[in-house]
């Protein structure tokens, strides 16, 4: 199994950005698709980006698209989530999460209980 470390997020004003990490170890990082989810107090865990083990499918939820961005680099273990122009509705836990299958049609990136593995959760905390 695969073990995420992420890293980055913190206290910004609205407009800013930020950019998180998610760290793998202990497998092969391209035998995994990746995402991230987020979760407001109060609320379930939201689907926020996916991106696929080659980098060739990549989707985002409406609410962020044209703003955030996931990327990653399989020979760093890494998956970054750019997150340009915040504001408070994007205070949130944000997680990775990484599921051992490759991306075919129809396959459920949205759905949370398709991950196996989580990253420890980050803070971000957007002040209008």
């Amino acid at each position: 199994q695969v073990k995420l470390v992420q890293s980055g997020g913190g206290l910004v004003q609205a407009g800013d950005s930020l950019r998180l990490s998610c760290t793998t170890s202990g497998d092969t990082p391209s035998l995994y698709t990746m995402a991230w989810f987020r979760q407001s107090p109060g609320k379930e865990r939201e689907f926020v980006a996916f991106i696929s083990r080659t980098s060739t499918t990549i989707y985002y939820t409406d609410s962020v698209k044209g703003r955030f961005t996931i990327a990653r680099d399989n020979g760093a273990n890494t998956v970054t989530l750019q997150m340009n122009s915040l504001n408070p509705e994007d205070t949130a836990i944000y997680y990775c999460a990484a599921d051992r299958a490759y991306y075919y049609r129809g396959y459920p990136y949205s759905d949370p209980v398709k991950y196996t593995n989580w990253g420890q959760g980050t803070q971000v905390t957007v002040s209008s």
